[in-house]
């Protein structure tokens, strides 16, 4: 297959151990079945649910496989001196000069408003990094920053980091493409169509800081839930969407490959507009 994308979103370790996450030959061997180039690869170092991996990794996996990877690094918000006046910053500047390109996947299970979350936030914003993060509907027993219904601690951040480029992933994310019928739907994958906007659309129009990462089954499930509301969503954002895999074990389904290869072959989508999201947009924003 002609090589297509660009993934914005993906994992893997050189020795996965008991967690079963793919290898980088592994990730190799299912981007030369479904186009994709490169991919963001996002170290996980939050205990929540994962065992920490080092930023070493990642810049290790890069160093061995030439072209394939673009590497982010991660701190935890409680890293340092578990204090909201943790030096987070110097371990930034660190990776950014070792060649990272932003940071994620951000995923500690604290409130966004979280003062520990919002000194890490800051110090993003300082060293010019993207941010991927994930989200949770809840504070215990779960991974994501957590945030309450029509996302207000996000614009929150949003509104006071206009410097900080946000990347939004997971399904408490993109749940609120529409309306919720229930806000017990946030933690899912809601099947009913889009029959009012909710609060990522809104939130993307009114902060330019804002672009979504389409990985995963969440931004799939945003997509095909309705898909004549996601021809809609996907051209008016085309300029800040991006195709993502979240690739974890070997087997992982990649729907949003045929999808949107589907809206772009039936004219949904224009081919300016697919290849901005299928990788222009991704070239721009880590200057690749």
């Amino acid at each position: 297959m002609r090589f297509m994308f660009i993934d914005i979103h993906v994992h893997a370790y050189v020795d996965p151990g008991p967690r079963n996450f793919s290898t980088p030959g592994q990730l190799i061997n299912r981007y030369r079945n479904i186009g994709v180039e490169r991919a963001v690869l996002l170290p996980l170092v939050s205990p929540e649910v994962y065992l920490p991996q080092s930023n070493e990794e990642i810049l290790q996996i890069v160093e061995e496989h030439g072209d394939w990877f673009i590497p982010f690094c991660n701190v935890d918000p409680r890293a340092m001196t578990n204090s909201p006046d943790a030096p987070l910053g110097e371990v930034l500047e660190y990776y950014r000069d070792r060649g990272c390109r932003g940071i994620g996947e951000v995923m500690p299970n604290l409130a966004f408003e979280n003062p520990l979350v919002q000194n890490l936030l800051g110090s993003v914003e300082d060293v010019g990094f993207p941010l991927t993060f994930d989200m949770s509907t809840r504070i215990g027993g779960a991974y994501g920053l957590y945030d309450d219904p029509g996302l207000p601690q996000l614009e929150a951040c949003l509104e006071r980091y206009p410097g900080l480029t946000f990347l939004g992933h997971g399904p408490p994310f993109w749940a609120e493409i529409g309306e919720l019928d229930d806000p017990s739907d946030r933690s899912g994958y809601p099947g009913y169509p889009v029959r009012a906007e909710g609060a990522v659309p809104r939130l993307m129009r009114k902060y330019e800081n804002l672009m979504g990462d389409l990985s995963a089954g969440s931004g799939y499930n945003a997509l095909v839930r309705d898909q004549d509301y996601a021809l809609d969503f996907l051209n008016e954002f085309q300029d800040r969407l991006m195709f993502g895999t979240d690739i974890c074990a070997p087997g992982t389904p990649t729907p949003l490959v045929d999808l949107l290869l589907k809206f772009r072959d039936e004219g949904g989508i224009n081919r300016a507009a697919f290849e901005k999201i299928a990788r222009r947009n991704a070239e721009d924003l880590l200057g690749i």
